[in-house]
């Protein structure tokens, strides 16, 4: 592998040559948008730690600290490859898609139901809530709206989006079976609502993100794959105009050297 080549195997998504500069100002705000995300989660966890409150099994129970968790790995590897490359891989491109539905139904089931909520425990700093909750959203939204270099996607990637939700949220009940504890009010069966209220919960807020991943998706096939498209004419044009070059170099040396032989 090359200096220039990109870590995959699909041809039709590795550029011939390096980054643009609206790829590389991209990379910088993603590799810094990851790093926030690492300052506010190691902030609540510190906060916590200090004040007796920190309980590891239940703060990573939570989904919005677990798609942070990904939205690091992802902004951060999403920043270094724009800085290195002009365009995402379609299986990365189908992750960061993922993270797209999370952040919208992280922040809007923030909003909707858990915003005004009164604790039933530690109130600690708000500030790294308020980040994870409604700037990085806004941030990875707009990310995909806007951030060159993002290949078309299938309809069939929308089950990348919903895989991870189904393994938490089955996961969430079963232990909250187990221990009585549930990280989200709604999704307890016990309270007045009772469990068909969780059910429908559970379904409207799959169909949400379901609805998310299409519109990612869509957007990806519209605009974007356009600019992608004329990146990879691009590439050909310059891939024959390099080639053409070799072989008139070739072409003038093998031209010299017949004509020193003539000399001779």
């Amino acid at each position: 592998m090359t200096a220039t080549s990109y870590p995959n195997r699909d041809a039709s998504l590795a550029p011939r040559d390096t980054a643009s500069p609206a790829r590389r100002i991209t990379g910088v705000l993603r590799i810094t948008a990851g790093l926030l995300v690492v300052v506010a989660v190691t902030s609540q966890i510190t906060d916590q730690v200090l004040n007796g409150a920190f309980q590891p099994t239940r703060y990573f129970s939570y989904f919005t600290v677990l798609s942070s968790l990904i939205n690091i790995a992802v902004l951060v590897a999403g920043g270094v490859i724009a800085l290195r490359w002009r365009r995402d891989a379609g299986m990365f491109t189908a992750v960061r898609m993922s993270t797209v539905a999370y952040a919208a139904v992280t922040a809007v089931v923030y909003h909707l139901l858990l915003r005004n909520l009164p604790s039933d425990g530690f109130v600690g700093i708000t500030w790294p809530g308020d980040l994870l909750h409604v700037w990085i959203p806004i941030f990875i939204v707009l990310d995909w709206l806007f951030a060159p270099g993002r290949p078309a996607l299938g309809w069939g990637r929308v089950w990348y989006a919903i895989s991870f939700p189904i393994v938490w949220v089955a996961f969430t009940l079963v232990r909250g079976v187990v221990t009585g504890w549930y990280p989200y009010p709604f999704l307890d069966p016990d309270a007045p609502e009772g469990p068909v209220s969780v059910i429908a919960y559970i379904v409207a807020i799959s169909l949400f993100i379901i609805a998310i991943a299409c519109i990612a998706i869509a957007v990806s096939r519209v605009g974007p794959s356009v600019l992608a498209e004329r990146d990879r004419k691009r590439d050909e044009r310059d891939e024959r105009e390099r080639a053409e070059r070799e072989r008139d170099v070739l072409e003038r040396l093998q031209g010299s050297r017949r004509t020193g032989s003539g000399g001779r």
